[in-house]
């Protein structure tokens, strides 16, 4: 992706959240050069994978797949001494024709909120063991907001503003906006959180983008992080 991209998602998100009264940590805030003086106080954002995150899965069309988030509180659990937390927290913002791809978590649980704007679809799978292929035959067991009932496998769940889904580890799930309905504001509230060893695709995708650096970076993500002073 170029870094021009990235900045523009980044504001969107942050109107996003704004625009629905949805107030960031102050963290958030912090520009590339305030990075290079902060010390080992700010170690958990460094070490948490805090903060901006914009992914295109290494597919090259962000405006296609991909979308924009900020993880506002999570755990370690490589180093659950330091950082005991069992819980982390996002923020998530999908526009209309983006997508994210089809795929689980072995270790984590989620529940995904609409917090407000369009409607988002996610098309649920079980999985097969012991090859963890997708079963595209065996009925899917829902909870929404208490509510718990039964679908077909493939079945697209439609959430409006103020309504959300349980995602139970090892099912699989993808997202999209659904057509005429406006960009969507996610939340995403689940145990610890780690990018780079709990997420199975199917098919394999990448998950942080290759950064061509066509401008200065509005706010440093959360792998570019420098050393702590």
């Amino acid at each position: 992706m170029k870094r021009s991209e990235i900045n523009a998602a980044l504001r969107e998100l942050e109107a996003m959240a704004e625009r629905y009264r949805f107030a960031l940590p102050p963290f958030c805030r912090f520009t590339p050069e305030q990075w290079q003086t902060l010390g080992h106080e700010y170690d958990e954002i460094r070490e948490c994978m805090l903060g901006w995150d914009i992914t295109d899965y290494g597919m090259g069309d962000f405006r296609k797949v991909g979308f924009s988030l900020v993880t506002i509180r999570n755990g370690n659990r490589a180093l659950a001494e330091k950082y005991p937390k069992v819980y982390a927290e996002k923020l998530l913002y999908l526009k209309e024709g983006q997508y994210s791809p089809m795929h689980f978590h072995w270790y984590k649980t989620e529940d995904i909120i609409n917090r407000g704007g369009g409607s988002v679809l996610i098309r649920v799978y079980n999985s097969l063991l012991p090859d963890e292929e997708i079963d595209r035959i065996s009925d899917v067991t829902v909870h929404t907001d208490g509510r718990t009932y039964t679908v077909s496998a493939g079945t697209q769940i439609r959430l409006t503003p103020g309504e959300s889904i349980h995602i139970p580890q090892r099912l699989y799930h993808d997202f999209t906006v659904e057509a005429g309905t406006g960009p969507v504001l996610l939340g995403e509230v689940s145990q610890c959180n780690d990018d780079n060893t709990d997420n199975r695709f199917n098919p394999p995708v990448g998950r942080f983008p290759a950064i061509e650096e066509d401008e200065p970076p509005y706010r440093l993500l959360c792998g570019e992080y420098p050393p702590a002073k």
